[in-house]
């Protein structure tokens, strides 16, 4: 699973960030989360591809899909006949309907456009979830989104196998599947003799613009990535309230109580466009998982399974 952070700025962007937009490449299908000015800019600059299948916004404030039209019509320029989804908080739909049509524009292909409830299940994938949960933004219906993989089966023991008699070849494949295999004698060998408990797959989260809310907190247990509002800094946090958005302490402590494991903070107001060190230092005083940073315009992160390090020994 590859994340790329294409904009990273707040409201107002900056020739350092652009407005909010986020790409997950996982196992061959793109998501875009949010999709503000510039985005398909963004997407050629930072060589992410256009193949996105489905696109999910977590409010209807500008700088997160006034990058739609451009997009829509750009894929539509480039011969798309697939469907695109589009995911948004209820009382979406009209709006985005809007800008898909902007201009009195009609694509050439299907653009689905959904209204999901925060709390519910988005999009139901091949081996994973986007889930949805309730954000606090200003003057707007706004939710964050949980990516959460399935489980994986659990280690297999060969030399357990081997011991048991069970011959090498199609036989362990169909026992790590978790299905019974007879051997020649009529010894019947169950997975849970060769197959160890259940491992975790990853999870990504994203708030988009949020005060701290105790639904980031419960959209994930231990999220192996939180992509947090963190617009300022704590000497502007009383604007930070006033507008619907977080702190980087705020943010930190939010992470702490999801035991997140890295902590991305985005949407970086443009006061803090050449420095956003602030931010990142009262974040810093105060996570307690393994790493938190300020992503910039087209950085990319790679997120392993929770037991990479131990796959690996």
């Amino acid at each position: 699973m590859r994340v790329t952070f294409l904009g990273t700025g707040g409201a107002v962007p900056t020739t350092e960030r652009g407005p909010s937009a986020l790409l997950v490449a996982r196992e061959g299908e793109r998501l875009l989360f949010d999709c503000g000015e510039g985005t398909q800019r963004q997407m050629m600059r930072f060589g992410t591809g256009f193949s996105v299948s489905h696109l999910f916004v977590t409010h209807l404030h500008g700088d997160h899909v006034l990058g739609i039209p451009g997009l829509i019509q750009t894929w539509d320029f480039n011969d798309r006949e697939e469907p695109i989804a589009i995911h948004a908080p209820p009382g979406g739909k009209r709006h985005l309907q809007s800008l898909v049509n902007a201009g009195g524009y009609q694509p050439g292909y299907p653009v689905n456009i959904h209204e999901v409830r925060p709390g519910s299940v988005a999009l139901s994938g091949d081996g994973y979830e986007v889930r949805t949960f309730e954000t606090e933004h200003r003057n707007v219906r706004s939710m964050g989104y949980a990516l959460v993989e399935d489980d994986r089966p659990g280690r297999f023991d060969r030399e357990r196998a081997e011991e048991l008699g069970v011959p090498v070849g199609p036989a362990f494949g169909r026992l790590h599947a978790g299905e019974s295999v007879e051997l020649d004698d009529g010894t019947v060998v169950e997975p849970e003799q060769v197959v160890g408990d259940p491992r975790p797959g990853r999870t990504l989260v994203y708030t988009g613009d949020t005060r701290p809310v105790g639904g980031t907190v419960e959209a994930a247990d231990r999220p192996d990535l939180l992509v947090h509002d963190a617009t300022f800094a704590g000497d502007w946090a009383e604007r930070a309230r006033s507008t619907g958005h977080s702190t980087g302490r705020e943010a930190a402590e939010i992470a702490n109580r999801a035991g997140a494991r890295r902590l991305a903070l985005t949407h970086i107001s443009s006061r803090y466009a050449g420095d956003p060190t602030p931010i990142l230092d009262e974040a810093r005083e105060v996570f307690e998982g393994e790493e938190v940073f300020v992503p910039e315009d087209g950085e990319k992160m790679e997120i392993p399974y929770p037991d990479a390090d131990a796959d690996s020994e």
